[in-house]
């Protein structure tokens, strides 16, 4: 064969018009058999599909069904478990009495604080009091620091349904009268001191310098007495307090006092303002008067209805029967009155647990206007708190000095009192500003029973303002080992450290932990620190403090048991802040919940508390702001387990259910947990899966220790502020 025939027989047989055609045709008959089958298909599983939804939603009617036919037994059960709240209240309320009984019959001498009369009486016969010296003052200030600590207690821990407008304010015109006594006290008794500086000098230098430390304060005093232009650089011995004073300072007749007292009665008084919404407490409280009043006049109606004469037409009545017939009007009104007052007392019992209730919604409602605007270097109390007291750093003229003549040592006694050295002069057009009157530096002792978790910010008061600046401060150096820190301060005056109030916010997360019957560990995890709290009867503890790249640092608090109150007043000055105010929305980032759906989530879960373990999950931050998200288990051994089998909980303040996701869960959904049923309270659900034991355990706990737990929670606002 030749190449030619080869060359064709390698050739594609070549495809005829009409097998082309068949080819299409068969092709599309497939597409249209696979069209079909895909139709076929997702019809099949649409209808799957629709028949899972309607089995869903019918279970969904079902479980919603059942949840509103024993609806009103779950809240009125839970409405008898809640009355723990005001039955706390009306034991805290005879425990103030009882106080104010006990300090009558002890005769002690100290006045009560909450009486107006008494406290005037203290105030007036100590101002006649002259020539106290510094450490007659200092012991009185322990006397003068407790009554002012009780009179903020009284503020903080009364109802605003007990605290009267008149008595607000005669409560901080106390403190502010005590506050201004003791400082002017510390005055007078600083010049007495420094009137004798020269019977007090030192051999080797010949100045004078005096160290008086106490709990509350501790002072630095140093008397010019030599005037020795070298000698320009203070050290009190045996610390590294001091100041480096310029030469002007150094030649005149002065003297340098650092008074530390260590509390702030500096900053103003945070006033206790009318509740935001005193509008639904009063219409609360109006609703129950109007529901009693109702009662009243239905009974009274209805007394007179049957002890009006029937008629009886022509009918004669003995009268006998007539008096039969009072008899039985005598009881059936005695019976009608004792019925209405048992009615009238369970009105008033509900009216006091709305007033509870009401003041429980008071402490998590968030303020709706920020503070206002502050100036240029002002600084904001509600953004920053100030912590380890105020260094009250002053340069005094030195007060003339004792004099011995012929065995009695005579001292002229100024009129004026003591005085302040102006630190620059007003008029400094003689002097040159740049050399003669320099900032001076001055080195501090930062108080050993505060934590910063910065480095402090140093601000001066400013005495016209009636605020603290940051200004007029410069070259601040902290050394955090040593807690000490140096600045170049231009004018004198009261000096403070501040840290951000809401440096532990938001919290990185949380667990409220049985240990037994009436006691519970709450830990609160920060950027910075690990915080546990112990809560056992109506007490809190300090149980330990864990910091984060730092040195473990020991509180005076931890292991000492105090009230609620008193406890966050201490952690707040120690450092320690994880109680949000009703401000505090406007400086953190937070999980802003629905204020009535969180109290309920907290009253439920202090119920509980005692036999269930209750955890931060990060599905919180996922749902909108009317549910709350929680982890739940049973716990009834006193040891902490890893024990991972939490229950997911979504709680709406009317409902609660169990979630099917769990932590772990790549993505939310509010799906009902396989087997579970929702409830009406979270109580409820939380007794669908737990133990006899354990819900024996819960109605076994004390009231008050219920009401601790609750306040607790309300105040760290953790559901909103992790």
């Amino acid at each position: 064969m030749g190449p030619k025939a080869k060359k064709a027989g390698n050739k594609k047989k070549k495809i005829t018009k009409a097998e082309r055609l068949k080819q299409l045709q068969e092709e599309e008959e497939r597409r249209l058999r696979e069209e079909e089958e895909a139709r076929l298909k997702y019809e099949k599983e649409e209808l799957e599909r629709l028949e899972m939804q309607r089995i869903e939603q019918e279970k969904w009617r079902q479980l919603e069904k059942k949840d509103l036919e024993r609806r009103n037994e779950e809240l009125e059960e839970l409405y008898l478990l809640e009355g723990c709240f005001p039955e706390a209240e009306k034991l805290k309320r005879e425990t103030r009495l009882l106080s104010q009984w006990k300090h009558y019959i002890q005769c002690d001498g100290s006045p009560d604080p909450s009486i107006a009369q008494e406290m005037n009486t203290f105030i007036s016969l100590w101002k006649e009091e002259t020539n106290e010296s510094f450490e007659e003052v200092v012991k009185k200030s322990k006397l003068v620091l407790n009554l002012i600590r009780k009179l903020k207690l009284i503020l903080l821990e009364t109802p605003l349904c007990d605290l009267q407008n008149k008595n607000i304010i005669q409560y901080q015109e106390s403190i502010l009268q005590l506050q201004e006594l003791l400082h002017l006290k510390f005055n007078v008794a600083t010049e007495i001191l420094l009137r004798q500086a020269s019977t007090l000098a030192d051999l080797d230098s010949g100045n004078m310098e005096k160290i008086i430390r106490d709990e509350n304060v501790t002072l630095y005093v140093w008397a010019n007495l030599k005037k020795n232009p070298r000698y320009r650089s203070i050290r009190f011995s045996k610390t590294e307090v001091g100041f480096e004073i310029p030469r002007i300072l150094a030649t005149s007749n002065i003297a340098v006092r650092l008074l530390h007292t260590h509390y702030d009665h500096v900053s103003p008084l945070q006033t206790v303002l009318t509740p935001p919404n005193e509008e639904y407490t009063t219409s609360v409280t109006e609703i129950f008067q109007d529901e009693v009043k109702n009662l009243e006049n239905a009974v009274s109606k209805e007394d007179r209805k049957e002890s009006e004469p029937q008629e009886s037409g022509s009918k004669l009545i003995d009268e006998e029967e007539i008096k039969v017939e009072e008899q039985g009007d005598i009881e059936v009104q005695m019976s009608s009155e004792e019925e209405s007052e048992a009615l009238k007392g369970e009105l008033e019992m509900r009216l006091f647990s709305e007033t509870v209730s009401a003041a429980h919604l008071l402490l998590i409602e968030n303020a709706t206007e920020k503070p206002d605007i502050f100036e240029d270097n002002e600084v904001d109390l509600c953004q920053f708190t100030t912590l380890g007291g105020v260094y009250h750093i002053d340069i005094l003229e030195l007060p003339p000095q004792y004099k011995p003549v012929k065995g009695w040592m005579i001292v002229e006694i100024l009129k004026e009192g003591l005085q302040k050295f102006k630190y620059p002069p007003e008029n400094i057009d003689e002097y040159d500003p740049e050399n003669v009157f320099p900032p001076i530096e001055i080195t501090l002792e930062v108080h050993e029973n505060v934590i910063f978790f910065e480095d402090p910010m140093v601000v001066r008061w400013d005495a016209e303002g009636k605020h603290w600046r940051t200004d007029g401060i410069s070259s601040v150096y902290y050394r955090q080992e040593e807690r000490l820190i140096t600045f170049c301060l231009e004018t004198f005056g009261p000096v403070t450290l501040i840290q951000d109030t809401h440096i532990n916010m938001p919290y990185q997360s949380w667990e409220l932990r049985p240990l037994d019957v009436n006691e519970v560990l709450l830990t609160v995890t920060t950027v910075f620190t690990e915080i546990q709290i112990q809560i056992k009867e109506n007490l809190c503890m300090l149980s330990s403090i864990k910091l984060r790249n730092k040195k473990a640092h020991f509180s005076i608090l931890e292991g000492k048991w105090m009230t609620l109150f008193s406890f966050i007043i201490a952690l707040k000055e120690a450092g320690l802040n994880i109680f949000p105010t009703t401000l505090s929305h406007f400086y953190v980032a937070i999980n802003n919940k629905v204020p009535l759906v969180e109290m309920k989530a907290y009253r439920q879960m202090a119920l509980l508390s005692s036999a269930f373990a209750f955890s931060w999950s990060k599905w919180n931050l996922r749902c909108n702001s009317t549910k709350v998200i929680f982890k739940v288990k049973e716990h009834l051994t006193k040891e902490r387990t890893e024990n991972p089998n939490w229950a997911l909980i979504m709680f709406s303040g009317d409902r609660a259910q169990a979630l099917k996701i769990n932590e772990e869960s790549e993505t939310f959904s509010e799906a009902l947990k396989e087997e579970t049923e929702f409830h009406s309270t979270l109580y409820h659900m939380v007794k669908d899966f737990a133990s006899g034991e354990a819900m024996e355990k819960t109605r076994s706990s004390n009231c008050q220790f219920l009401d601790a737990v609750c306040q607790m929670l309300l105040s760290t606002r953790l559901l909103s502020y992790s």
